[in-house]
């Protein structure tokens, strides 16, 4: 890949991971409460906004990066969040990191860049 292309997806998968990472604030913030009256408090809540806003400009930057690269690397390259966003679950809500499931998302994201990146 292009520094070009490599810039673009490294600011992909970033805003991506602070999308997903701000959906589940969004998204636990509002445990206490149920039905219409859950899904009112996550629309007045900042995290839910942060999240719409960030996959908005992944979406134009996902469109620039897919310009520079093929669509089968862009896609396995792109699939390397799930690192970013098993470590940020980890970090900001103290999500369990199970042997298992640390070494799937390592197989899995050392595959996925060894055949994008060919």
């Amino acid at each position: 890949m292009t520094p070009l292309a490599t810039l673009l997806w490294l600011l992909v998968i970033f805003v991506d991971t602070f999308g997903q990472l701000a959906f589940k604030a969004a998204a636990t913030i509002a445990a206490d409460v149920t039905g219409v009256a859950r899904w009112r408090k996550m629309l007045l809540d900042k995290w839910i906004w942060c999240g719409i806003f960030s996959y908005v400009g992944e979406f134009f930057l996902w469109l620039a990066f897919l310009s520079l690269v093929p669509l089968s690397q862009g896609v396995l390259v792109g699939s390397i969040n799930i690192l970013s966003v098993m470590l940020g679950g980890r970090i900001f809500f103290g999500e369990k990191l199970t042997r298992k499931r640390v070494v799937a998302t390592v197989l899995i994201s050392t595959g996925v860049a060894l055949v994008g990146w060919a």
